[in-house]
């Protein structure tokens, strides 16, 4: 049983592995293909950052493991929650008007605008809920709807509302007693770790503590594998579904909380896009584990900043990265499905053995 249990451990680290070198070859198959040299596309993409590309790092960590929490709620229950991207997007820009109106100053204004954050994700992503519950429409279309149409709204409100200056537009600027800026691990040309880089901490610690420690997080896990099932339990699957959606709605409304306070200061030309997706990628890559999210995160977010040398130091296009990054996420997911049906077979033929063993000795 030890020899089995080692033999687990291995298939377990089989499909992570599988997964970067699947990656790594067609990778290098594409960048050989388009006639570039594979050979300086990793040197570069493995070189040592610079001070300011780790710094980016850090902070692009902190929203893209946001993002990816916010996914995993919805896949814990069964939900393909694809409208993170909408609603990050409504309520990034919900706090950034309630807080660069300045009706209160200082933590106050910081505290009340994440509040508003999460109200306005939790309340867009509620709409798929109550339509996924009350008229049976899937999630899918309804959030990618709901994604364009928070694009045009937005996109409306800013034009019509907010401060022109001369082909850029964007909201009011937060005062500088309310931003929340955070440290200078290296010089201050090279950037800052944003404070509010802790949500993500945060986040991560109580998506654990949810899932493993609440009756909640049980019965999300419930419904999620079976639905009939917590029904005839006495959970109501309904109320977990339009819940699920809005807890990840909520979670999804931080996703850009750091970059608000600790460096843009409004919503306009430097809002980030496209970290919802990368957050449905991470968690999809991490198999909605913390832990797996996290390293997830972290090889996203260092890929995308180092993908900026590879326009000063090769002729590769930085877009090479998004191929890189794509072809990880189908390799882990088939990966993993391949190891599991032969982990099943593995374990089948020791049951087996055993069974057969036992017989022997009675007979």
């Amino acid at each position: 049983m030890n020899a089995f249990s080692l033999r687990r451990v291995g298939l377990a680290l089989l499909a992570p592995a599988i997964a970067v070198v699947v990656s790594v070859i067609v990778t290098t198959i594409v960048i050989a293909a388009v006639g570039s040299s594979p050979g300086d596309f990793w040197s570069a993409m493995f070189s040592n950052p610079l001070p300011r590309i780790r710094v980016n790092v850090v902070n692009q960590t902190a929203m893209i493991y946001t993002s990816a929490v916010a996914a995993a709620i919805g896949f814990r229950m069964g939900l393909f929650n694809i409208g993170l991207e909408g609603q990050y997007l409504m309520a990034s820009f919900a706090a950034a008007s309630f807080a660069g109106a300045a009706y209160v100053g200082g933590f106050l204004n910081v505290g009340l605008s994440l509040l508003i954050a999460i109200a306005v994700g939790a309340a867009w992503a509620g709409i798929a809920g109550i339509l996924r519950t009350t008229r049976g429409v899937s999630e899918v279309i309804s959030t990618i709807m709901l994604n364009a149409i928070a694009l045009t709204l937005v996109g409306y409100l800013v034009d019509r509302y907010g401060v022109h200056e001369g082909n850029t537009v964007r909201t009011t600027k937060i005062a500088a007693g309310d931003m929340v800026k955070g440290f200078t691990p290296y010089q201050a040309r090279d950037g800052q770790v944003w404070a509010l880089a802790i949500i993500a901490v945060l986040v991560g610690v109580g998506f654990w503590v949810l899932l493993n420690k609440t009756r909640f997080g049980f019965d999300l896990r419930a419904s999620g594998q079976s639905e009939s099932a917590a029904l005839a339990s006495g959970v109501n699957p309904k109320r977990m579904i339009l819940v699920s959606m809005m807890l990840s709605g909520g979670v999804a409304g931080l996703i850009w909380m750091p970059a608000l306070f600790g460096s843009a200061g409004s919503y306009g030309t430097s809002f980030q896009f496209g970290l919802g997706f990368l957050g449905i990628a991470v968690a999809l890559l991490g198999r909605n584990s913390p832990i797996g999210m996290l390293f997830g995160a972290v090889l996203f977010a260092y890929l995308s900043a180092q993908s900026n040398t590879l326009t000063f130091s090769t002729d590769i296009s930085p877009s090479i990265v998004q191929i890189t990054q794509g072809v990880a996420v189908l390799a882990v997911v088939i990966s993993y499905e391949v190891v599991r049906r032969w982990r099943a077979r593995l374990e089948q033929r020791v049951v087996s053995r055993e069974l057969a063993g036992a017989m022997g000795a009675t007979a």
